[in-house]
Formats: C-alpha cells, sequence, structure tokens
C-alpha cells in the first residue's frame, strides 16, 4: 500500500504543478495583454491609471459605491481636464469619452456603427437571469434591431399618440386627485414616487392595456421589482466582483427575482392577449399587440423570449426616465421662484380653467417646452450612449485604434462651458426658439436612428402632468433636503424632491 499510496502523491503533486503552471501562463498572458492595450491607447490623453491590472476600475467603482456620488461626476472632470478625446482603462479594456460634436454627428448618426456590444450585452441577463435579453435597447445587430423598429413604430406615430391624449389626461386627473389628498391634509409629498405610480399606470394603460391604478394601490410588487433591476443592472454591468462577494448574495438572489417577476407578468400578459386576438376581439394597436406582431413577422427559436425582452424594455424605460424628468423639473422650479411664476403664467393664459389639454394647447405650451428641454440637459435622465467603431478613426486629431468602445455622455457634454454659457445655471431661454441651436452636444435621448423611440410619448406625458400641477397648485421645496442626483443607471433626484402644497386660490 505505501508504494501505491506515494504513487498517488506523486500524481496528486504533478497534477497541482500543472495547474500552477497553466495558471502563471495565464496570468502572465492577461498581463501581457493588458501591457498591449496600453501601449494600443496610451496616446489618448487620460487620466493616471490607479494601477497596472485594474486600470481606473477602482475610481469608478469608488463613485459607484459611494452614496451622493455617481459615476457621470468623474467622467465630465476627466473631460474637463483631458478634452473631448478622453482614454479610460478597465481591466484588459479601454474605452475612450467623446465629447466632440463633429464626431458626435458622424458616429451617432450612422447606421453602419453599431452599439458597443461589451456594454449592451452586459444587459441581456443579470447574473445569469435574462433580463433585457435582444430587445430594441439591447440589440447590436443592425438588421435585427431593424426589424423590430420598423413593426414598433405605428405604436409612436404622432397619429398615434395624438388619439391617445384622452388618455394621459385621465391619468394625469388620477395623480392631481391623488396630490390634492396631500394638499388637503397639508402632508409633504415624496413628489418622486408619486410621479413614478403615474407614469407606470400610463406605460401599462397605453402599452399593455392594463390598469395597475398603482396611485391608489399600497401593495404592488412592480415599483420596487424595477428599482432592483436597475440597481442590479448597475452592479451587473460596472462592478465585476460584485458577485463573488458573499454579502451580495441576498442582493443577486432579490435581483433575480425581480427580473423574472417581469418577465413572468409580461408572459402572462401577453398570452392574454394572444387569446383575446385569437377570439376575434377587437384590440388596440398599442405596444403589446406590435409585440405580438413582431414575433410573428420574425419568427425564430427564441421569439418568446424577445417578447418578453421587449416587454420588459418598454415596462421600465416607458415610464422611469420621464418620472425621473418630471421630478427633477419640479425641483428645479422650486430652486427657481422667477422661472415657475412665468411657467405659470403661461398655462394659466393657455388652459385657464379647463380640465382636458388637447394636443393643440400642448403645441401653446412653449415656455414648458423650454422648461422640460432645459431639464434634459442639466439633468439627462438617460446620461449617454456608447457605440464601438470597428476601424481606425481620427477625432479631433488624435488617432483612436478600431475595435474600441465610444461613450458619448449627454450629462457631460451638457455641463462642459464650451458648449453652454454657466452650465450649472437652470435657464429655460437657452431653448427659446430664437436662440442659437446646441449642435451635437444635447441628445438626451440620443441621436439618429438609435434614438429613443418612446421620446414623442415621454414628452407628452411630461407636459400634460406638469401643466395640469402647475394650473392647480402651488408648491414649494420642504426645507434641507438634498439636491444632489443619485445614479440608479437612471438619474434621478436624491431627495425624491419632498415638497408642500396647496390648491391654487387658497389662502
Amino acid at each position: 500500500m505505501e508504494p501505491l499510496g506515494s504513487l498517488i502523491l506523486g500524481w496528486v503533486g504533478y497534477l497541482v504543478l500543472i495547474l500552477l503552471g497553466v495558471v502563471l501562463v495565464a496570468f502572465v498572458s492577461f498581463v501581457l495583454y493588458v501591457q498591449y492595450i496600453h501601449q494600443k491607447f496610451d496616446h489618448i490623453p487620460g487620466p493616471p491609471r490607479d494601477n497596472f491590472l485594474l486600470g481606473h476600475l477602482p475610481t469608478i467603482l469608488s463613485y459607484t459605491r459611494t452614496p451622493g456620488r455617481h459615476i457621470n461626476e468623474i467622467f465630465l472632470e476627466w473631460t474637463e481636464t483631458y478634452g473631448p478625446v478622453c482614454r479610460i482603462n478597465s481591466l484588459h479594456t479601454a474605452f475612450v469619452i467623446v465629447s466632440c460634436p463633429e464626431a458626435t454627428k458622424e458616429i451617432l448618426m450612422s447606421p453602419k456603427i453599431s452599439k458597443d456590444p461589451l456594454s449592451y450585452k452586459r444587459l441581456h441577463s443579470l447574473f445569469g437571469t435574462r433580463f433585457l435579453g435582444t430587445g430594441l435597447v439591447t440589440a447590436v445587430d443592425h438588421e435585427v434591431w431593424y426589424k423590430q423598429r420598423r413593426i414598433m413604430d405605428p405604436a409612436f406615430s404622432s397619429v398615434y399618440l395624438r388619439g391617445l391624449i384622452d388618455t394621459f389626461n385621465e391619468r394625469a386627473e388620477r395623480l392631481m386627485t391623488k396630490l390634492s389628498e396631500f394638499a388637503d391634509r397639508e402632508e409633504p409629498v415624496h413628489m418622486h414616487k408619486l410621479i413614478n405610480s403615474f407614469t407606470m399606470d400610463v406605460i401599462t394603460k397605453i402599452a399593455f392595456g392594463v390598469d395597475l391604478d398603482l396611485l391608489n394601490t399600497q401593495d404592488s410588487p412592480f415599483p420596487q421589482a424595477i428599482e432592483t433591476c436597475l440597481k442590479g443592472m448597475v452592479c451587473h454591468t460596472r462592478d465585476p466582483f460584485f458577485q463573488l462577494w458573499s454579502k451580495n448574495k441576498k442582493a443577486v438572489r432579490e435581483i433575480k427575482e425581480a427580473c423574472q417577476l417581469l418577465r413572468k407578468t409580461g408572459a402572462m400578459w401577453i398570452n392574454e392577449r394572444k387569446k383575446a386576438v385569437q377570439s376575434g376581439q377587437e384590440v388596440p394597436m398599442d405596444i403589446l399587440t406590435q409585440i405580438l406582431k413582431s414575433a410573428e413577422e420574425n419568427k425564430t427559436d427564441d421569439d418568446e423570449e424577445i417578447m418578453l425582452d421587449n416587454f420588459v424594455t418598454f415596462f421600465i424605460a416607458g415610464q422611469e426616465t420621464t418620472a425621473n424628468q418630471i421630478a427633477f423639473a419640479i425641483m428645479a422650479l422650486g430652486r427657481h421662484p422667477e422661472i415657475l411664476q412665468r411657467l405659470k403664467e403661461e398655462v394659466d393664459d393657455v388652459l385657464g380653467v379647463k380640465q382636458d389639454i388637447s394636443n393643440e394647447d400642448l403645441g401653446r405650451l412653449t415656455y414648458l417646452n423650454q422648461v422640460l428641454k432645459e431639464t434634459l440637459r442639466l439633468y439627462p435622465t438617460a446620461p449617454g450612449t456608447t457605440r464601438r467603431i470597428a476601424k481606425d478613426m481620427v477625432i479631433n486629431g488624435i488617432r483612436v485604434p478600431g475595435n474600441c468602445g465610444l461613450l458619448f455622455s449627454s450629462f457631460v457634454s451638457s455641463r462642459l462651458d464650451r458648449f453652454f454659457k454657466d452650465p450649472l445655471t437652470f435657464d429655460p431661454e437657452r431653448f427659446n426658439m430664437n436662440a442659437p441651436k446646441p449642435y451635437y452636444c444635447y441628445f438626451p435621448f440620443a441621436l439618429g436612428p438609435r434614438s429613443c423611440l418612446g421620446q414623442n410619448f415621454s414628452q407628452i406625458e411630461a407636459k400634460v402632468a406638469m401643466a395640469k400641477l402647475l394650473q392647480r397648485f402651488d408648491f414649494s421645496l420642504v426645507p434641507g433636503q438634498s439636491f444632489e442626483i443619485l445614479d440608479t443607471g437612471t438619474l434621478r433626484p436624491e431627495s425624491g424632491v419632498m415638497c408642500t402644497l396647496k390648491l391654487r386660490g387658497t389662502a
């Protein structure tokens, strides 16, 4: 037995040495590849790396994990310091922050330059559970995206949206009723929370034909599920070590359960709509109908999953960013009483005491339109987009190697003083029809063929809600709250915008 035992120990030792050798070779190969990436990109200006292997990742993680800070701030600081083409290293990859209008125009307007696979494929699944998959936002291949977009377009056409004005009005009236209850009780209002319920009610009714009535429902799981998914999205895309820490096991489990809840809900609503179509019932040409149509016209082995991809995409994107924009607008107006007063005067002139807002009324609310645009300049709720160039490109006189990811940040560009005078000042006059139009430095809904499909939907919703709020209420911000930005993948007010309300015309 002793010789056999010695032989086994010898083989075990031999295997351990082989394993250590493989690990050593892999590590040396990784180090050499990182060195190669450094040599390939180091001619591009950028901040000093935190260390050789991790690049700038420690700083990025610090801004991601620290309350009161967000990653867009450091991107802005680096751009101001190192210029319109700024290199960032993360482990074995490099990407470039671009704030050059000419390059922004050339790249974002081109259908031939794809979204960055490294960025958007991270949204396919969260910790192994399918999330946005290959829906409209995350589809990298232009042809795959175009087939979906072409079928979805009718649900967002100006003609179709104009026909929805009564629904926008009805849902906004529910919000006003809820706000009146707070005003009667003289109780501070968490505006972002209520508006988030309003926008979710709107998207589920208009897009899916479902009445959730979240303004009057306390136990709905959907708001928390969406917030959990958004937090999971940040952790999954920015922190490669998040899942490795045992302290995050509970969070990872909750994120996966939230994804599953949204997808199970989508499957249930899609099946209900299928049955309605098969039984000959009349159904609206809404987003859910278009999702079914997309699956019919593009038969694949994965069509059920792609339908759910687009369901989750519209469920989240269709309410989150609009709610954030409205909340930021209220926050900004509360800090600028002279702008608020001018806006009230416009709303009074256009609407008077009428309850229902028409499409024509929306067209006449020009200063409100300026306020909403300025809100998105200073607080772009979807702060940026990425692309990947296949070949070398010269940007602002600097050669950027091919197969490089590019970040176009509306947050960064909108806060640069070379594009906007006193950029941190909230000034709606920047968007007066007679003011110079920003040249490819303002793109809160992205630009070109991959621009946001729902931007008109979003702005109609925001205008109706804001107009009714300004028509009915005087509001002021509760003293002592933060005016900082919270990064949850989208940007939202950190404080939630706490307000006191009273009906206009009351003492």
